[in-house]
């Protein structure tokens, strides 16, 4: 049935697969969760194309779509997180420390740029698109209840008019400028704001020494690219860690079978990012874990990893299975 309507569907419709496929990652938190969400909006679309006629912008009727879509996975789920968000304390850097974990519906799950950021574009409009990927404020979206998510994010990150949400919306301007403005109260007390950066002056020989001292499996080498305060986690679970001291010792203890791994580089929510391929018994390398970098001052400050357990994370990233 998929691949039936995805031959057959209008090219109109797929010119807005990779924009609504964004909006609906932040919506959800889930890169999988939202191409579902998309197909499904593209279903309703190539069904109700012949009775549309062009009565509103076909963007915005897609949107419309969307957001119903989005609203009614949403509705009973519990919100998605990250590890620190569990825990205020981290956590001892020991293989006890994996005892704990959870599904990967728990958690906030990546995305590649390349999914979500328009190739093309204003310049401007690309940094807002990539800064509203990034895993913390996605993260943060998933405190604000739904319909207040998506109203944020349709007046904040696309800039729609309020008249234009609550058309979408089925209500009114003022309801609309109140659910934007308890967002942002929320959003403000998690202390999740859109603030595009830019490029850090030697991120690019930061990342290469990151890369060489990773596949080296030099710790001493990679704990000084870190922030003193740099924290690390690795869904699915519910430990994470702080300071280079206890991500070296996890690194040369428990973590030490990715000693012999190969990255390689890509970009996801809004940030540096590498594909790890751990060496595999027997030999070769397989999948282990797209690990999402954020960079403070010079420093790797976190490092998100998301580890490949079973769950074919790499197949369903589109990432290769195997290094280059």
């Amino acid at each position: 049935m998929t691949s039936v309507v995805s031959r057959e569907l209008d090219p109109r419709l797929l010119e807005h697969r990779r924009e609504l496929t964004g909006y609906c990652y932040r919506m959800l938190g889930s890169s999988f969760d939202a191409d579902d969400a998309v197909q499904e909006t593209m279903v309703r679309a190539w069904r109700g194309l012949a009775d549309f006629e062009g009565r509103s912008a076909l963007r915005s009727w897609l949107y419309r779509i969307a957001t119903n879509v989005c609203l009614d996975q949403l509705s009973g789920r519990k919100r998605r997180a990250l590890p620190m968000d569990l825990s205020g304390s981290p956590w001892q850097p020991v293989e006890a420390s994996l005892a704990a974990q959870r599904p990967a519906t728990a958690w906030v799950e990546p995305v590649l740029d390349r999914q979500v950021v328009p190739e093309d574009g204003d310049p401007a409009e690309q940094a807002v698109a990539r800064e509203s990927i990034r895993l913390a404020f996605v993260a943060a979206l998933q405190h604000l209840p739904p319909r207040q998510r998506a109203v944020l994010l349709l007046r904040e990150v696309l800039r729609w008019k309020a008249d234009e949400v609550a058309q979408l919306l089925d209500t009114t301007v003022a309801s609309v400028n109140s659910a934007l403005q308890r967002a942002r109260a929320t959003l403000a007390g998690v202390g999740a704001e859109i603030d595009p950066r830019p490029l850090e002056p030697g991120e690019a020989d930061l990342l290469r020494r990151y890369v060489d001292a990773f596949e080296r499996y030099d710790i001493d080498a990679f704990v000084a690219l870190l922030h003193e305060d740099a924290t690390q986690h690795m869904p699915p679970f519910e430990m994470w860690l702080r300071g280079p001291a206890d991500i070296g010792a996890w690194m040369r203890g428990p973590g030490a079978g990715c000693r012999g791994s190969r990255v390689v580089p890509t970009r996801a929510n809004g940030s540096p990012a590498f594909a790890q391929y751990r060496p595999r018994a027997g030999g070769g390398h397989e999948p282990w874990a797209l690990h999402v970098l954020e960079v403070e001052a010079g420093r790797i400050a976190h490092i998100s990893s998301f580890l490949d357990l079973g769950t074919s994370l790499f197949r369903r990233l589109g990432l290769p299975v195997q290094p280059a």
